[in-house]
């Protein structure tokens, strides 16, 4: 069967809860106890969690088989449970069509039915199920011209990465148990294939080997779908793989070609370079690869550009930056990866060599202004543009927090970006000087001080100088921000004392009776 995919488009979805209620676990295959790794989760509930999702995902497998169909779980989730690492959604290969997939499971979503995927919900969860399917050539660099329903070997020869390659059937006989894998280690199962792991590409030995390489020749790969190119990327980077050398040497010759590739997917790969392990190691890849100067040019251009020893012992910008992103905590943020990305990204265009030292005069405001072009060039929300550039613009004011005034320093602790603006301080340090004594400084006041010193109610509103006799206008703002001012700096107590105040103020307007 062949579909026609010219003017289609797909948005295709992992398996991600959709309600808060709780599903009984379906009965199990034979082989549910295979590649139970043991979880990094931190939590029972989280535990519990994936495991019924896991036997949630085996129960549509068996009912798929009862119907007369062939079904797997594919891509991601074998590569993980090969690693030995819990997987966090799973993913359903089938011959079943979609029509087919809809007469086994009453609650579905046709999100890509034209490319064979649909969603099956379960419960507490949705699963993206395909029909097992080759492409034709893909015309736009991102979507195959038409499908054909094909066999297990045939799909998983159009996919991108060895490693991504793999199927597993859960109710396969005489899988083997949890004792197979290593736990979580991070290695791979010997390179024989147990009962259930299905690899037509080389997969698992690729796992062993800790290497990402395409399934076939790398240029035609890449040529099917350019985001590829940073795909490869972000597995060696997430994974702690290396690039296995036909294929970075594609990715280096066909890097200028990333731009047909719409700027909401290059951010989203981006984010997932950025947010997890190895977020430093990714950003040396793009440069190696020839990515970064495409996709973020002004990054790029900190590679080389010298900083003052004093300040700076570990070496140039690029060098400062890939260490701190390297020292970002588990499960770091959007919002404080990219502040950490950016906070230097005006040094190079502020460089000086003045007569004492390096210097990067304003590099804090230029590269605020430069981190709301390249974000809004990437699509980022308004709330997140907001929020970083605010944190690059105010980075290196934290170097003055012992001598702010009380006022100055609560408007500080009390921002809604405050503590990413912390944490953004505090690798800045370890990342070059390694002095916390600010950062010191900041915590023990976050202890000192209750929230409601920090950000206290206010002493007066604008109804209150209006009764005063104030005419509406920029004055009452004006004379409410004193207030406030005074009220931080504890120079006004209470109401009465804000009161007094403001009837000072007002006394001192011309008369324009």
């Amino acid at each position: 069967m062949v579909i026609n995919q010219k003017n289609s488009r797909a948005r295709f979805h992992n398996s991600r809860p959709v309600s808060g209620a709780t599903l009984p676990p379906p009965p199990l295959c034979h082989a549910r106890k295979i590649f139970v790794a043991q979880s990094h989760l931190s939590s029972p509930v989280e535990l519990r969690y994936v495991h019924l999702m896991r036997a949630t995902a085996e129960n549509i497998v068996r009912r798929l088989r009862d119907a007369g169909q062939t079904a797997y779980f594919a891509g991601g989730c074998v590569r993980d449970m090969v690693r030995g690492v819990e997987p966090h959604d799973f993913d359903i290969a089938t011959t079943a069509t979609p029509e087919q997939v809809r007469q086994v499971f009453p609650r579905t979503i046709p999100v890509g039915a034209a490319f064979g995927v649909i969603l099956v919900l379960e419960g507490d969860h949705q699963f993206e199920v395909a029909t097992f399917r080759s492409d034709a050539a893909y015309m736009d660099g991102r979507h195959p011209s038409a499908v054909r329903y094909g066999s297990p070997a045939e799909d998983a020869q159009r996919r991108d990465f060895t490693v991504n390659g793999l199927f597993f059937d859960p109710c396969a006989d005489g899988a083997p148990g949890a004792s197979a894998l290593p736990g979580g280690s991070g290695r791979a199962l010997a390179p024989r294939q147990p009962p259930g792991l299905i690899d037509f590409v080389g997969g698992v030995a690729d796992i062993d080997r800790q290497i990402i390489r395409c399934i076939g020749e790398p240029r035609h790969r890449f040529a099917e779908d350019k985001l590829r190119l940073l795909r490869a990327v972000r597995f060696a980077a997430n994974l702690g793989f290396e690039i296995e050398p036909a294929t970075f040497a594609a990715v280096q010759e066909m890097a200028g070609q990333i731009h047909v590739v719409s700027a909401e997917r290059i951010r989203d790969e981006l984010i997932k370079i950025f947010t997890r392990p190895n977020a430093g190691r990714g950003l040396e890849l793009l440069e190696k690869t020839g990515l970064l100067k495409e996709v973020l040019p002004e990054v790029a251009a900190m590679r080389g550009v010298e900083q003052p020893p004093a300040f700076h012992p570990e070496g140039d910008v690029f060098t400062h930056t890939k260490i701190m992103l390297d020292t970002l905590p588990a499960d770091t943020s959007l919002e404080l990866a990219f502040a950490v990305l950016l906070h230097d990204v005006g040094k190079p265009p502020t460089f000086v060599r003045a007569p004492d030292r390096i210097r990067f005069n304003e590099h804090d405001r230029v590269g605020a202004e430069m981190t709301e072009v390249i974000l809004r060039r990437l699509r980022f929300s308004n709330e997140q543009i907001d929020q970083i550039s605010l944190c690059v613009r105010e980075h290196m004011k934290f170097q003055f927090v012992q001598e702010m005034r009380p006022a100055k320093l609560k408007r500080l602790l009390g921002r809604p970006t405050f503590s990413t603006e912390l944490e953004l301080h505090r690798i800045d340090c370890l990342s070059s000087h390694r002095n916390l004594e600010n950062y010191d400084f900041l915590t023990q006041k976050l202890r000192e001080l209750p929230p409601e010193v920090i950000k206290p109610e206010p002493l007066l509103t604008g109804h209150d100088l209006l009764a005063l006799g104030f005419t509406p206008g920029p004055l009452v703002g004006q004379v409410l921000q004193e207030v406030a001012e005074a009220q931080l700096d504890e120079r006004l107590r209470s109401r009465e004392e804000a009161l007094a105040y403001a009837r000072h103020r007002r006394a001192e307007l011309p008369n324009t009776d």
